[in-house]
């Protein structure tokens, strides 16, 4: 379907436009010469016979009367047309009387004892106005239609190589691997400007394929060479977990090193799919944001074992969600941790409400402008104590415009953050216990399983 915004639908609209003033100009021009030719000129012309045939009849009483082809003179009003004698004017001055087809003008004037009556035809004027009206106007506007349909029609072929580019440039397939942007040989003859975008674009797509194909090989290789060490250390874990005499420490220790194996393996398959902009590799299915949360806690704990900060987990409704449970734990992974970081004591709350997910903290907080900064890469707060390289929130913004999940942050200075994140597709299911009982502050606990 054509574009009506276009610039073609453009070039026609101001075309039409352009053609209608010029209609409308010559159209009120002729009308108003019309205006002057009959009201002015017309009368004027019968005034001043008028006032020419007293001034000769003074001089001489035997001056004759009028007699032209449009004009006639009468003393007796007995000599008038029968139709005007019917509706004759009692006073001196200008009348105009209409007769089917016949349009005349008479004027009434007193001289002594005489009475003057003019009467001008007006068919002649009118088919003089027609004449030098009428036609004048329809040869402007053949002449001026005529230009302006060549002008019309000398642009549209200027600007139809460009909109044939675009839709060439528009038909480049984006989920084809091979990206290259092959303008065809243009059916148009077209200029130098034309041809040097249309070779400008060509080179372009070269170099995106180009870039592509090395962005590519980069995740390939990335891919293979992060699983190696990890399928190692993965390995080694095993064969150490296979030998009898073994703590219950050592035994927890390597347990945390599965998982720490298992979470490399996760978020190396996020940032793959981030560098790759492609979700196919993802597994999709029912994930519970609460046990998600729980999994995510559970880690926080382990990592920063070392901050007195309470967590508690709010969960009024039971919320499903159709996703990846690795991009769900790196997101809400990444917002837990970061709560943490800039807490050095006190409590954060996780509230699961609805399709929402709330994590409020009695942190530090931050002002609008760090609001402004938090999701930008390598940017961190103004706690110098916390470790971290700032990319973290850079990951959860990215994926949380990629699925669609919207982020609001509202934080105050000496009040703490309050971070929430809506899933708008989320099944929600409400529960009985509104409130579950708080995770212990984040110390390390030996009796509490890894």
């Amino acid at each position: 379907m054509p574009d009506s915004d276009g610039i073609l639908h453009k070039l026609n609209r101001a075309f039409l436009f352009q053609g209608a003033l010029i209609a409308v100009a010559a159209i009120l021009g002729v009308f108003f010469a019309k205006i002057v030719i009959e009201e002015i000129l017309v009368k004027n012309a019968i005034q001043q016979e008028q006032d020419f045939f007293w001034n000769k009849y003074d001089a001489d009483p035997s001056f004759p009367l009028p007699h032209t082809k449009n004009l006639t003179g009468y003393f007796s009003a007995s000599q008038l047309p029968e139709f005007i004698q019917q509706d004759l004017p009692l006073a001196p001055g200008m009348y105009e009387y209409n007769r089917k087809n016949d349009r005349q003008v008479l004027q009434v004037s007193e001289y002594a004892d005489k009475t003057l009556y003019l009467i001008y035809y007006r068919g002649q004027v009118d088919a003089l106005v027609l004449y030098y009206g009428l036609f004048p106007l329809l040869t402007v506007l053949v002449i001026l239609y005529l230009s302006l349909w060549l002008t019309y029609r000398f642009n549209r072929k200027t600007v139809s190589p460009l909109i044939w580019l675009a839709h060439q440039i528009n038909q480049v397939d984006f989920e084809n691997r091979e990206l290259t942007v092959s303008i065809e040989q243009s059916p148009f003859d077209t200029n130098d400007e034309i041809q040097i975008l249309s070779d400008a674009i060509t080179r372009l797509g070269e170099k995106l394929n180009s870039y592509i194909a090395r962005e590519r090989d980069f995740t390939r290789d990335a891919s293979h060479e992060l699983r190696s060490p990890l399928t190692v250390i993965n390995i080694a874990t095993d064969l150490i977990l296979a030998e009898d005499a073994l703590s219950d420490s050592t035994l927890k220790s390597l347990a945390r090193i599965k998982r720490a194996i298992a979470d490399m393996e996760q978020l190396t398959e996020v940032f793959l799919m981030l560098a790759r902009e492609d979700d196919k590799a993802l597994v999709m299915k029912s994930v519970d944001l609460g046990e998600i949360i729980d999994q995510q806690i559970d880690r926080a704990k382990i990592v920063h074992r070392n901050k007195s900060v309470d967590i508690r987990l709010i969960q009024h409704h039971q919320v499903r969600l159709m996703g990846s449970d690795m991009v769900l734990s790196v997101l809400l992974g990444n917002l837990i941790r970061n709560a943490i970081l800039y807490t050095d004591a006190g409590s954060i709350e996780i509230i699961i409400n609805s399709n929402t997910v709330t994590i409020k903290d009695s942190g530090e907080g931050m002002s609008e402008q760090q609001v402004e900064n938090m999701f930008k890469p390598y940017h961190r707060g103004s706690n110098t104590n916390a470790s971290g390289f700032g990319v973290g929130l850079t990951i959860v913004k990215r994926l949380s415009e990629r699925f669609n999940w919207p982020i609001k942050v509202k934080s105050e200075p000496g009040f703490g953050t309050r971070i929430e994140v809506t899933f708008s597709d989320a099944k929600v299911t409400s529960i009985e216990t509104s409130d579950m009982p708080p995770y212990a502050h984040l110390q390390h606990d030996q009796n509490r399983p890894a």
